[in-house]
């Protein structure tokens, strides 16, 4: 075999093991890229203690305004109110949980999120018969502590804040500065109430008691809340207590908002003393390490994207929204 029949082999072997390692190099990136498509399809799970019996405890963190601003897209950062919701309901129906760890550090926010999530608490409890105990961060105030008072416990640090049992709805009133600048609204409504806190005129006694109305109607279901959570009181002391005002853990302990100080390894280990299951693992719930989130990053470094999220948290918050909402 002359010398151009062994390269003309050699460049045949070659192009056959490039030609394999490139057919498979495709079809794992189109797994990985399909994987990677498959935004918020799933959460992760990170092993935080590895146990040595069956069964584990998740942790599943509230972390910032529970709002439902359409997190999970390209330009989403924060709280993601429909993931929460889905790790909760993950929570209660896997039967490798036995119990789950609730870490609230949140000012609270919009009545209907926190309503949401405290259904899906009180559902592991009472349909899956699982243990929730609520561990508090900094701050656990308003709809932080709506979401918390289910809880079998509720732990905190000393110098947590939370408390702020009540309903706000908030409003700019820009009336003497439209009239001083001689700003008008034209608006055209089909009934009395329908421009109700228009921004550009002082609000009617008419429409602050229709406010009133809604505000007490949705505070006394926040006081049912923490009535039917915590019985260790009565409902006349919930009202004492539901003024509005914020707590400091130690405070929160000595009215019976919380029932001690301590931090999620303390909680760990007494539920995991309380379900008397042996060593169980315990697990954290995160946001998926996909596409999603990859193109969220990446599209906060494009030009221009400040002006758009900024865009998104406008649109979000337009209007006037009644709130278990701490603010300060």
């Amino acid at each position: 075999m002359n010398v151009k029949r062994w390269v003309a082999l050699g460049a045949a072997v070659l192009l056959f093991v490039v030609s394999g390692f490139f057919t498979l190099g495709m079809q794992n990136f189109g797994q990985d890229f399909e994987q990677m498509m498959s935004i918020d399809r799933e959460f992760g799970e990170q092993v935080i203690e590895q146990g040595t019996t069956p069964g584990k405890l998740a942790v599943i963190q509230v972390e910032g305004t529970i709002q439902d601003g359409g997190a999970g897209g390209l330009f989403s950062v924060g709280y993601d109110h429909q993931q929460t919701l889905r790790m909760l309901e993950h929570a209660g129906e896997d039967p490798e949980v036995h119990g789950v760890i609730l870490q609230v550090n949140t000012p609270g926010g919009g009545v209907v999120e926190s309503d949401e999530l405290h259904e899906r608490i009180v559902t592991i409890q009472e349909e899956f018969e699982k243990p929730v105990y609520a561990v508090m961060g900094g701050q656990a105030a308003s709809g932080g502590y709506y979401i918390s008072a289910p809880a079998e416990k509720i732990y905190a640090n000393a110098q947590t804040f939370t408390g702020s049992i009540g309903v706000i709805i908030q409003s700019v009133n820009a009336a003497g500065l439209a009239e001083e600048w001689g700003v008008s609204l034209e608006t055209f409504t089909s009934g009395e109430f329908k421009d109700i806190l228009n921004p550009t005129r002082d609000i009617t006694e008419a429409e602050r008691e229709l406010l009133d109305e809604i505000v007490m109607d949705s505070y006394e279901q926040f006081v049912d809340v923490v009535d039917n959570g915590r019985g260790n009181l009565s409902r006349d002391e919930v009202y004492e207590l539901a003024d509005g005002r914020i707590y400091t853990g130690n405070q929160a302990v000595e009215n019976g908002l919380i029932d001690e100080i301590g931090n999620r390894n303390h909680a760990i280990e007494e539920m995991i003393e309380e379900l008397g299951r042996g060593d169980l693992s315990v697990v954290e719930y995160g946001g998926p390490a996909g596409f999603g989130s990859l193109a969220g990053f990446g599209s906060q470094l494009m030009p221009g994207s400040e002006a758009r999220m900024i865009e998104e948290v406008i649109n979000s918050n337009a209007g006037a929204r009644v709130m278990y909402l701490y603010t300060n």
